[in-house]
C-alpha cells in the first residue's frame, strides 16, 4: 500500500491536489517530465484539451 505521496500530483493551473486513481487527471505527454504538467478536469475543459505551454493535446492518466 504505502503512503499517498506516490500517487499525489498538483494541478499546474489551480494547484489543486489530485490523487491518481480517484480523481480525473490529465497530463501533457511532452511537458510532464520537465514541468510536471498535470491538470485537473476543470482546467482541462478551460484549456479546451490543449497544453498551455506547448499546445499539444492533453492525455488522461490511466
Amino acid at each position: 500500500m504505502g503512503h499517498s505521496g506516490w500517487v499525489t500530483v498538483k494541478c499546474r493551473i489551480c494547484a489543486r491536489t489530485l490523487l491518481i486513481g480517484r480523481d480525473i487527471v490529465y497530463y501533457c505527454p511532452k511537458c510532464y517530465k520537465d514541468k510536471d504538467a498535470y491538470f485537473c478536469e476543470a482546467d482541462y475543459k478551460r484549456l479546451k484539451g490543449k497544453c498551455p505551454y506547448c499546445g499539444s493535446e492533453l492525455k488522461m492518466v490511466l
